[in-house]
């Protein structure tokens, strides 16, 4: 559900907060959610490294990583990694993870 939200966001929604800041929070979310889905890891440390590839991303934009490996015309990998860099991001990407903690704590009340 979180994935079709991300996906109708990324296709539907040409705003100045809801596609770049929600949908950074829920990206981190997904992220958090894949990790924890696949890989054996605890609460904390998925939510860490869920914040790091938010991160990480965003530093590949701030270098025009699309550009450097000739994938700025794919629309799928656009939209995925972003073309844009900016700092505001990394507060969105923090929220992400906070949101996840908070999610698995009020989950296993």
């Amino acid at each position: 559900m979180l994935f079709a939200v991300e996906v109708a966001i990324a296709l539907f929604v040409r705003d100045r907060f809801v596609r770049p800041y929600l949908g950074d929070v829920l990206a981190v979310v997904l992220v958090y959610c894949g990790l924890r889905a696949v890989l054996p890891l605890r609460v904390l440390p998925a939510a860490v490294l869920a914040f790091a590839i938010g991160a990480l991303i965003e530093f590949g934009q701030a270098v025009n990583l699309l550009d450097l490996i000739g994938l700025r015309g794919n629309p799928v990998i656009a939209v995925v990694l972003g073309g844009s860099f900016e700092w505001l991001d990394f507060v969105a990407y923090a929220a992400g993870a906070l949101l996840a903690l908070a999610a698995e704590r009020f989950i296993h009340r």
